[in-house]
């Protein structure tokens, strides 16, 4: 039987244990191109859902559902917007587009009591596949929306890229490790 050994940590006295709590968004707004303002929209980003082939047989006590290394299935980004708007049916035309989401988080550092903005910022190349004119309805919002296809995404915070994923270019970089590096070099890609 294996033993678990568990670490003891103590605190200081008087000392003051130093977090940073990430809290929330405070606010965002969308951009085309990287300098065109569009509008706010609420923004649902893709989902990182890996490819998978169930592996059975021989040496495995039953069946792995394997991820496919660096491979995703499709992934969409809807942007609902309030109201029918000639930037966000510009989306609905049948080229690619850019779209850079920027962001302010609000972090609390316990050390300081006090509230840190913290960048976020979100890159998007996206191919339309749906738009969803909404409702005419007195009173109320149109609920327009927008369902991209999204082949690149990368995500900086606080200056720093933490995740960037590009379909086309073969790369799935997290956190400063690039997982499809040694397959792009397989490939003759490099």
């Amino acid at each position: 039987m294996t033993r678990l050994t568990l670490k003891r940590y103590s605190v200081k006295k008087g000392v003051r244990a130093q977090m940073k709590v990430p809290e929330k968004l405070i606010n965002f707004r969308v951009y085309k191109d990287s300098t065109d303002y569009i509008g706010l929209a609420d923004v649902t980003l893709p989902s990182l859902e890996a490819m998978t082939e169930t592996v059975s047989g021989a040496g495995i006590a039953g069946e792995v559902d394997s991820p496919t290394l660096g491979h995703m299935g499709s992934m969409e980004t809807v942007l609902n917007w309030r109201t029918l708007e000639k930037n966000n049916l510009e989306l609905a035309a049948p080229t690619g587009v850019q779209l850079d989401l920027r962001g302010a988080q609000q972090v609390y550092d316990s050390s300081t009591g006090k509230y840190v903005v913290r960048p976020v910022k979100v890159f998007l190349n996206c191919i339309p596949k749906n738009t969803e004119l909404g409702k005419l309805e007195v009173g109320t919002t149109t609920d327009t929306a927008n369902t991209l296809e999204t082949t690149y995404i990368k995500v900086d915070v606080d200056g720093e890229t933490v995740l960037e994923y590009d379909k086309y270019n073969y790369i799935y970089n997290v956190s400063g490790t690039d997982y499809l590096a040694d397959v792009r070099e397989a490939l003759g890609l490099n």
